[in-house]
């Protein structure tokens, strides 16, 4: 469903992506691991086309779209859930969840009951500000958002950061059930080991914006892989 494949990414004169490639499948979750500053975060962004990459190139359902707009690439159902959330403060739930309206066409413009069978919680609160909800809650919010758009790939960067413990096992509960459904590739950016374990069916480690392991989820009880990623 999405290949990138060798790609390098400037920021200046400092460069954040090294080579890098990366496959996602439909009904499989494809895990970046590594350190803070490896070039995680940049990765997600030139996926989601928020970056331009200087070299290589990322292929959706077959096609280049290396140079295509970000809007362009929502269109297609590219979906992305940020680091630090980024929902609306001064929007309601329901404000914010159709803000995922923008890349459909009118007549797909409905919040799917998924957003509200994974997270009950926000059914509960649509006409609450997104700033007055907790940091746990905007996270539901800002996945359930992601789903209004009816995605192909999910690109989830670090939803468990500062996250509750029971949050955070909604969340990965909610990515077993995507995964499930066969139809989403989801690439998942996390440091928090044991729940990238628990959901990777591939994965891939990186270092000063470089790969430098990639397997299959099995190849996670390998000690080198946690030692990588060790702060």
């Amino acid at each position: 469903m999405l290949e990138v494949h060798d790609i390098n990414l400037f920021y200046g004169a400092a460069q954040a992506l090294r080579g890098v490639s990366l496959k996602a499948e439909a009904g499989k979750v494809t895990c970046v691991l590594g350190r803070n500053g490896v070039g995680k975060t940049s990765l997600m962004r030139a996926i989601v086309g928020q970056a331009p990459v200087a070299k290589g190139s990322i292929r959706f359902e077959g096609q280049d779209i290396t140079t295509m707009a970000p809007s362009e690439r929502a269109r297609r159902g590219i979906a992305f859930v940020p680091q630090g959330r980024e929902i609306f403060p001064l929007l309601t739930v329901a404000e914010n969840l159709q803000t995922g309206f923008a890349p459909l066409k009118r007549a797909d413009r409905s919040i799917p009951d998924d957003v509200f069978s994974l997270f009950p919680v926000l059914d509960s609160m649509m006409r609450r500000r997104g700033g007055d909800l907790s940091g746990g809650q905007q996270q539901q919010l800002a996945i359930g958002r992601a789903l209004t758009m009816r995605p192909k790939v999910l690109v989830l960067d670090e939803p468990t950061e500062g996250i509750q413990p029971s949050i955070i096992k909604d969340i990965g509960n909610a990515i077993r059930y995507l995964r499930s459904k066969g139809d989403m590739a989801i690439v998942l950016v996390e440091q928090y080991f044991d729940f990238a374990k628990e959901l990777a069916d591939h994965f891939i480690v990186m270092e000063r914006g470089a790969v430098v392991m990639s397997g299959d989820g099995a190849a996670l009880e390998d000690p080198d892989v946690r030692n990588r990623i060790a702060v």
